[in-house]
């Protein structure tokens, strides 16, 4: 199978982009025209983004192969992450909440990149406990209580240090076009994952805005 770069671990010059609560095909193929390396697809029932896999299964595989396909789920039972890490539809899984972390070892185990949702707040401070965890890669985002993310709010990147080599950041929450390369500057992360930042509404993408974020990413080492 082919590994997609973004769940290589190869380090790009510039971050990886991962546009996340994709709905629909006309949206994933402006996402990938716009020059995306990954896609999110929302499994939560109670989000605004949610995505049903029965009606979108057939489209989903049928996008290029070399754009990386991230489920993203809240505490799944483990028979579902592990169906869908091991099926074929999806190259990586995202995770949050917490109920799933006292058997990460065992979604990890199924053998494709596994990534650890982690809600930033704004009185947090380094370290973070980071040693339950031995899957691909860490995705801070903003706290916001009730939401797992997707709110559109920006957390205080300064709060991020820098962490250790074996510990990937894909740096999440209220990202923009207009402010992801300060972001980058600051985190330097291995990807950045937008939704909100891209959107006329939840659920539906601006062509424009994922085209003007692309770029901004792109740009940010120059």
């Amino acid at each position: 199978m082919l590994l997609c770069p973004f769940v290589s671990g190869r380090v790009n010059p510039s971050p990886y982009v991962k546009i996340c609560g994709v709905t629909n095909p006309e949206d994933a193929l402006a996402a990938i025209d716009s020059g995306a390396d990954a896609l999110g697809f929302n499994l939560y029932p109670n989000s605004k983004r949610f995505l049903r896999l029965e009606s979108a299964e057939d489209w989903i595989r049928e996008l290029p192969t070399h754009i990386a396909r991230v489920a993203v789920a809240v505490d799944p039972d483990l028979s579902d992450a592990q169906h869908w890490l091991r099926g074929s539809l999806f190259h990586a899984l995202q995770l949050h909440g917490r109920d799933w972390r006292p058997f990460s070892n065992r979604i990890v185990a199924a053998g494709k990149p596994v990534i650890a949702a982690i809600n930033i707040r704004a009185d947090d401070l380094q370290p973070f406990d980071l040693e339950w965890f031995t899957g691909f890669a860490f995705l801070l985002d903003t706290h916001r209580e009730g939401d797992f993310g997707g709110t559109g709010e920006t957390f205080r990147w300064g709060l991020i240090k820098p962490l250790p080599a074996q510990h990937r950041v894909i740096l999440a929450g209220g990202l923009r076009p207009d402010n992801v390369q300060v972001a980058i500057r600051t985190v330097a992360p291995y990807a950045v994952d937008v939704a909100t930042g891209v959107e006329l509404k939840p659920g539906k993408k601006d062509r424009t805005k994922m085209r003007d974020f692309v770029a901004a990413v792109r740009n940010s080492i120059s």
